[in-house]
């Protein structure tokens, strides 16, 4: 798919950018974070523009109160198994089953509006872009050929691929599930980007915490 593709190219230039230039800066990671998944999903709402019905009915990007209510619900519900999940799993694997993107962030100490802004990336910028990507472009794509549960299922494992960690993506598979369900239920995108902001929240206050020096980065 010529949007995933866009996606990885971007991660793996920026990242080849970075390598070997010594300390990076809060603020320059934060975009290294964020550019290839914006990159990405304004590719996807271009193409629905250009070769489709638009964002709102190729993607269902719409706006709904029940969107937001099942996105909340499947999101705090989910952390009830996501969060022993994680802990099983580090336990298991070790620091491998670290993000990468704590890992990234290690070691790095910024001030309170740059981390910040690493907080909004985390949170709500990174898990709407991803949405748009995987459960807006490929979930309809994947609908409109072999139906919902295929969406379900193929949307969930690419979604784990994607993050090139490998060793954690079982448990991405598991972090996953929630997200998938939210869009399942609700026919919308609206609750499954709820539904991942939710569950990128614990993981973005731990990287603001530890950007501040308040806390110490595993």
């Amino acid at each position: 798919m010529v949007v995933e593709l866009v996606f990885l190219v971007a991660s793996t230039s920026l990242a080849v950018v970075l390598t070997g230039h010594g300390p990076v800066s809060a603020g320059v990671l934060a975009l290294a974070l964020a550019a290839p998944t914006v990159v990405a999903a304004g590719l996807a709402i271009l193409i629905t523009r250009l070769r489709g019905n638009g964002p709102r009915t190729d993607l269902r990007l719409r706006w709904s109160w029940r969107g937001l209510r099942l996105g909340l619900m499947f999101g705090f519900g989910g952390m009830l198994v996501t969060i022993p999940a994680s802990l099983v799993y580090t336990a298991i694997v070790g620091p491998e089953a670290n993000s990468a993107v704590v890992r990234i962030f290690g070691g790095v100490r910024a001030s309170w509006p740059w981390a910040l802004v690493v907080f909004l990336v985390v949170v709500f910028v990174a898990p709407l872009c991803e949405e748009i990507i995987y459960r807006g472009l490929l979930w309809g794509a994947v609908d409109r050929r072999w139906g919902r549960w295929a969406a379900l299922v193929v949307t969930t494992v690419v979604f784990a691929l994607a993050h090139l960690e490998f060793a954690r993506a079982p448990l991405l598979v598991v972090v996953a599930i929630p997200i998938a369900l939210a869009r399942f239920y609700s026919g919308g995108l609206l609750a499954s980007i709820v539904t991942h902001q939710v569950t990128n929240l614990l993981p973005g206050i731990v990287l603001l915490l530890g950007l501040t020096g308040a806390i110490s980065l595993p």
